[in-house]
């Protein structure tokens, strides 16, 4: 089911198939009202159905739930996928595409012949290099520790492996320190460090101001890729479609309900790119 604003209840007819998007714009918030959704921070959620014996709520994941054979979701998280798009590929789009793809298009704006790096090639990572091959990039640059992870990269439209040299465009989806400090070095003149990985609680970076002045530095985050899912999933379905988008690819295994705590292991071990489960 899925939830109206206001508490209607809306329910979805045999058959249907949805994606569900965490990142649903409020509509009333101040970035709403000026009509930049895409940095709204607080996503409608449903009421409170269930409750601990003291009385406090039990909420859902980012407002969805997750490894939930049933769930109630507001309105606008649920994008319905057209025919023909397998759900275990339709299902990436709600994070790591939607938040890689969304990144070089939403939040950077990479242009046409732009010369891109990714740091860290993951699911996000990968999704990241399609992005930039969607956008037209000239050169995409893959780095990552493991050489599966390049090779994939590869796969996905990476032209090149290892740091370049003036870019325009580097994208950190690992989040350390470190990787900061390299994607600023690799950038070019008004250059832009594109923030996507989660920061470990009380991380920080330093940053060389004068670096930062004299190449006229921009380092911007990614927050999911700023997407919007009602604007942006049905592009992403028919990009999916038309073979621009590479989802099967990124489907290693197709796992149930019992394999999680394996799937966490091959993914911490980059044995997948995804495992995706099956109810």
């Amino acid at each position: 089911m899925v939830e109206e604003i206001g508490g209607g209840v809306t329910t979805l007819a045999p058959g249907d198939r949805v994606v569900l998007g965490w990142r649903s714009p409020c509509g009333a918030c101040r970035w709403c009202r000026r009509g930049d959704s895409r940095r709204c921070r607080t996503p409608p959620g449903v009421r409170d159905r269930l409750h601990l014996a003291d009385g406090r709520s039990v909420t859902q994941t980012l407002q969805l739930g997750t490894f939930a054979t049933r769930t109630v979701v507001h309105s606008a998280a649920a994008i319905c996928t057209p025919d023909g798009l397998p759900p275990e590929q339709a299902c990436l789009i709600g994070c790591s595409v939607a938040t890689g793809v969304g990144s070089v298009l939403n939040t950077a704006g990479v242009w046409e012949g732009a010369r891109v790096a990714v740091i860290g090639c993951g699911a996000v990572g990968l999704s990241v290099v399609q992005g930039a091959r969607l956008a037209g990039a000239s050169e995409i640059y893959a780095l990552d520790l493991e050489e599966r992870k390049l090779s994939a990269a590869e796969q996905f439209g990476a032209t090149h492996r290892g740091p370049g040299e003036k870019l325009d465009f580097v994208f950190d989806v690992v989040g350390l320190p470190e990787t900061v400090a390299q994607g600023l070095d690799m950038l070019g003149h008004a250059g832009t460090l594109v923030y996507i990985g989660l920061p470990r609680p009380g991380a920080s970076a330093a940053v060389d101001l004068q670096q930062l002045f004299d190449r006229r530095l921009r380092v911007v985050v990614s927050h999911g890729g700023d997407h919007v899912p009602a604007l942006d999933f049905p592009q992403l379905f028919q990009w999916a479609g038309e073979g621009k988008l590479d989802l099967a690819g990124m489907v290693t295994k197709r796992i149930g309900l019992g394999d999680v705590a394996q799937a966490f292991d091959d993914l911490e071990a980059g044995d997948v790119i995804r495992s995706v489960i099956l109810f």
